[in-house]
């Protein structure tokens, strides 16, 4: 069967076709539920295509470019001649973690063994899930990732067939950390629609790490979608890091539903993307609930960062703390809109955001919207943004202890963007990200003696560099 159509970002019915085509295959391991909830999230993309510049939430972010372009839309899983030991590489010194690999959308087997897998810990693809673990995927799937307020979450339910799936069952510290890793590797464009499940069981621990990362530099369209419960004293340390080519647009949605007493630490690290939109939603649904949500870009050239956050408080008694920090160079552009809604009955709720920016050409532009939404009485909330350039104060300072304008500006910038970065708890990982922002704020790669910012890693191929003469 032939599971590849081309199709053009004007081609909503060309998509709805494949789905009449292949929705038995797309559907031949879902419950009744699952097999409900793709006809309602088809019916959903059929009403409201392709989000649009004509949206609120859209209206800064044009999707029109990237889409109008020809894509090739697998169904079934393509390999080819790919090495797969070879492609699957992390060059991230003494990072020893459990990875799981995806290559163009598709789990790949690589034969290796979790340590607690003894323990019920399961680590597998969501479409073997689906018929080895139906009890486990029946009652999360598709629950906390709403159809109807998002088509792009919409058209991923309808059409997803695999990503991954990660269980932790009730009090189990998982001791290794879980490194995701998704590449793109297509000489034509692919569009995909990968699918991630996590659930973690009560009084349970993971450390998960997601990276997205292109091999070529050819055109490709991500969406995808991860739902993660945590259940009662759950506790889950997530990282996203973002290394894109500048002609592949990834949409990212991603769900956390916490209940009583769950702790939440996400941080996003976008270091380079043609196109990037992490939408991050996040429900704390249960008393003494907490989450940290983070998250890091820089932006040079005609790249585009979109960073849309929503926290839905709604029991009483829970804390949340955003911050999110950029640079942006040349024709870059950046969006941030956080939204904390506490709802009548969260009293006692403590709420915190900020947005910071430095814009270090004329030319890049942000558009920054954080906000409150609350209903109840017994609060402490806060909001923020800042857009500007260097602080001068701190500039003559630095230039007054002899060191020269060139690293005044790169400590700087490094020193703003550490915030984020020092919150890393991994300390190889944290290494690992903080030399990757000096090579960047750098401007080259290889080693200077006169640099103040020295880079502890072995020479790295980066593709992305900010032009420091413009500050």
């Amino acid at each position: 069967m032939d599971g590849t159509i081309v199709t053009t970002y004007n081609t909503k019915d060309a998509l709805l076709k494949l789905w009449e085509e292949h929705k038995a295959l797309i559907s031949k391991n879902d419950s009744a539920r699952i097999a409900a909830l793709r006809k309602e999230a088809i019916g959903v993309f059929a009403q409201k295509g392709f989000p649009h510049v004509r949206l609120e939430k859209w209206r800064n972010t044009d999707l029109s470019k990237v889409l109008n372009h020809a894509y090739n839309f697998p169904l079934e899983p393509d390999l080819g001649d790919v090495d797969i030991d070879e492609v699957f590489k992390c060059d991230v010194p003494g990072f020893q973690t459990y990875m799981v690999a995806q290559y163009n959308g598709w789990f790949i087997d690589r034969g290796n063994q979790l340590k607690q897998a003894d323990a019920g810990v399961i680590v597998c693809s969501l479409a073997e899930a689906f018929t080895k673990y139906p009890q486990l995927i029946e009652p999360s799937f598709g629950k906390y990732a709403p159809v109807a307020d998002n088509s792009l979450t919409a058209l991923n339910t309808a059409f997803a067939r695999d990503g991954v799936f990660i269980y932790v069952p009730d009090n189990v510290e998982v001791s290794e950390t879980v490194q995701m890793v998704n590449l793109i590797n297509a000489t034509d464009g692919v569009f995909l629609q990968t699918r991630n499940l996590v659930v973690v069981g009560r009084n349970s621990s993971l450390r998960l790490v997601q990276c997205d990362d292109s091999v070529d530099d050819h055109m490709g369209f991500i969406n995808s979608v991860t739902e993660v419960l945590l259940a009662d004293n759950a506790r889950l340390d997530h990282y996203k890091l973002q290394n894109k080519n500048d002609r592949s647009a990834l949409i990212n949605n991603i769900y956390f539903h916490l209940e009583a007493g769950a702790n939440l630490s996400t941080n996003a690290i976008s270091l380079n993307g043609g196109l990037i939109r992490n939408e991050a939603n996040v429900r704390l649904n249960g008393r003494g609930c907490h989450a940290d949500i983070l998250g890091v870009y820089l932006m040079d050239r005609n790249q585009h960062i979109d960073n849309q956050v929503f926290v839905d408080h709604a029991m009483p008694d829970c804390t949340s703390n955003e911050m999110f920090k950029g640079i942006l160079d040349d024709h870059a552009s950046g969006v941030f809109n956080g939204h904390i809604l506490v709802r009548r009955d969260a009293q006692r709720t403590n709420a915190y955001q900020n947005n910071k920016n430095i814009l270090i050409s004329d030319k890049a532009v942000i558009d920054t919207k954080p906000f409150l939404e609350i209903y109840a009485d017994d609060v402490k909330c806060s909001h923020g943004a800042t857009v500007g350039q260097l602080d001068t104060e701190a500039m003559f300072y630095l230039r007054s202890r002899g060191i020269s304008m060139e690293n005044a500006r790169m400590l700087l910038m490094y020193a703003f963007a550490a915030e984020i970065i020092n919150k890393i708890s991994i300390p190889q990982l944290q290494l690992r990200i903080d030399d990757l922002v000096k090579k960047r704020l750098r401007g080259e790669l290889s080693v200077c003696d006169q640099c103040v910012l020295h880079c502890n890693a072995k020479e790295q191929k980066v593709a992305f560099e900010i032009d420091m003469s413009k500050i």
